[in-house]
């Protein structure tokens, strides 16, 4: 029986227990599978040819044996095999390979490969979340077959491309645009197109990045109250008329409250959406805005090319908790992954699940299961814990995704910028920048952009063409040359993601001198910008 057809008999077939039935575990019992799991792929993968050049010779038995053994890795001590797609190395044969961003231009992409059992795992996950979507109380999921889904979120050969794939084989949605036209356009034109049939006919689900669902409600917003978009309260009244004719009465009866109410229309003046579902970095920063003007609350989840679909919320909204059959989860604490950044010979250790302390940070580390390739892989995401014993919800461990770990600036998950590729763009444009750090940080409403701190070489400072306006413009260009990701950031979004900072000429050696140490290049302390950039502001 189909998922599609289950929704109509959830409460014959039990539909919450098969789906969600793992957020009602104890620790105990998710240990168990995991520790199952775990020790098929130790085997698997310690005999791959993969796990033997990592091993050299070594065979752990047991899951303490294989975190003694086996040293944390990075994707560079994949990308031989795994870019060549060497089949032989793996420890089970893939039927698809996946890709996502590396490192700008120095390393386009990663790829990763799926066996038939991780993508099983995928499958049985994302209805999981589906059935979380749309429920408020067990075995009342909300949606049906026929329903209207947008969905914005990347497609393959990208993880969440897997998406509309999986539905379709479970339930007759109609995504918005289909999905084959979808495969056909440009990111922003499957998300504009979408989104102006959902305004026609209506929206049941939303699937997509949350930066991409916060700029379309206020887009959405601006346009349907003839607000700062540009477009005038006719063009507006003009797509009225292409609406079906519910969706006419419903903004017919939504103008007349707001304009009584004096407030912009917002999207739960007119949709009313049955589940809700966003990934990517920069969440936190447009949850509450997105849940106000949808009328919804939002289903958190966290995915990736290398780790799968990993987490999911519960039905209390306070945090995510791991699918117990995706990846086995490793914590660096985030003072040991610090040290890592300033020393990159250092081991730092790990710890388990259920050894996480409320309140701190973590970085991730993932081992893959079900053949997957990675063993004690640093993914580079950061991590608080919540609930180490879970809340009313669960009993599970509750955590949340903050951000990627210090040495990565990820801009509401477009932009993977690196030291690398700063020193990179700053040479090629030839500007005579001496020193810089960088420093994700936030505008006032919340909006993330990357801050560059820069000094300029003593003999250019009086160069009257180097204002900051100028240098903000050049270095924007070899950002975009270096990574398309962050072109789509402005196109898609509208957002401009740097803001310059030039100090006065010494201000990096005072630092030095007076704290005995480099600043960090990379998303330095609050603190230690203060200290910096103090009495020392330029321009």
């Amino acid at each position: 029986m189909r998922y599609g057809e289950k929704l109509t008999q959830q409460h014959n077939v039990d539909l919450w227990g098969e789906y969600c039935g793992f957020i009602d575990l104890d620790y105990k019992e998710f240990k168990k599978i995991q520790e199952r799991l775990m020790l098929e792929q130790i085997r698997k993968w310690s005999d791959s040819g993969l796990g033997q050049r990592i091993l050299k010779g070594k065979h752990p038995r047991t899951i303490e044996d294989f975190r003694n053994m086996v040293p944390l890795t990075k994707y560079e001590d994949y990308a031989d095999v795994l870019l060549n797609k060497r089949v032989d190395m793996l420890p089970e044969e893939p039927v698809i390979w996946l890709e996502t961003t590396w490192e700008g231009g120095l390393h386009p992409i990663k790829t990763a490969p799926y066996t038939d059992g991780m993508l099983e795992a995928f499958d049985h996950n994302m209805l999981s979340i589906m059935t979380l979507a749309s429920s408020k109380e067990r075995n009342q999921a909300t949606l049906r077959n026929k329903d209207r889904v947008l969905f914005g979120l990347a497609p393959l050969p990208y993880v969440t491309g897997l998406f509309p794939l999986v539905l379709d084989k479970e339930i007759d949605f109609h995504f918005l645009p289909p999905v084959k036209k979808a495969n056909s356009m440009s990111f922003s034109g499957r998300n504009k197109e979408g989104f102006k049939m959902g305004i026609f006919g209506g929206i049941d689900g939303f699937f997509g990045m949350t930066s991409i669902i916060a700029y379309m409600t206020e887009s959405f917003s601006e346009s349907a109250s003839g607000g700062s978009s540009g477009k005038s309260k006719k063009s507006t009244k003009d797509k009225k008329y292409s609406m079906k004719p519910k969706m006419i009465a419903r903004y017919l009866k939504a103008k007349g409250i707001c304009e009584r109410e004096g407030r912009p229309m917002l999207p739960k003046d007119i949709f009313k959406l049955k589940a809700l579902v966003c990934a990517g970095t920069d969440t936190g920063c447009y949850k509450e805005k997105i849940e106000e003007a949808w009328d919804i609350k939002i289903q958190e989840i966290f995915a990736g090319t290398e780790m799968s679909l990993l987490c999911t919320e519960t039905p209390s909204h306070r945090g995510m908790v791991f699918f117990p059959d995706s990846c086995f989860p490793e914590f660096i604490p985030e003072e040991e992954s610090v040290k890592c950044q300033c020393d990159p010979k250092y081991q730092p250790s790990t710890l388990l699940l259920d050894e996480l302390e409320d309140g701190k940070n973590y970085e991730l580390v993932i081992t893959s299961l079900k053949g997957g390739a990675f063993a004690r892989y640093r993914v580079g995401d950061m991590f608080r814990c919540v609930s180490r014993a879970g809340d009313s919800s669960t009993s599970l461990p509750l955590v949340t995704f903050t951000d990627r770990i210090r040495d990565v600036i990820d801009i509401a998950g477009f932009t993977r910028i690196t030291g690398n590729s700063i020193s990179d763009v700053i040479s090629l444009s030839r500007l005579p920048i001496d020193h810089w750090v960088a420093k994700k940080e936030y505008y006032r409403d919340k909006k993330p952009y990357m801050h560059l701190y820069i000094e300029i070489k003593p003999d250019a400072v009086d160069t009257s063409a180097l204002s900051v306006q100028v240098l903000r413009e050049h270095l924007k260009v070899y950002f975009k040359f270096l990574d398309t990701d962050y072109d789509d950031l402005e196109k898609i979004l509208g957002v401009d993601p740097l803001k310059i900072t030039v100090l006065k000429c010494g201000a990096f050696n005072k630092y030095m001198e007076k704290n005995g140490k480099q600043i960090p290049r990379m998303n330095p302390t609050a603190h230690e910008i203060n200290m910096l950039i103090t009495g020392n502001v330029m321009m």
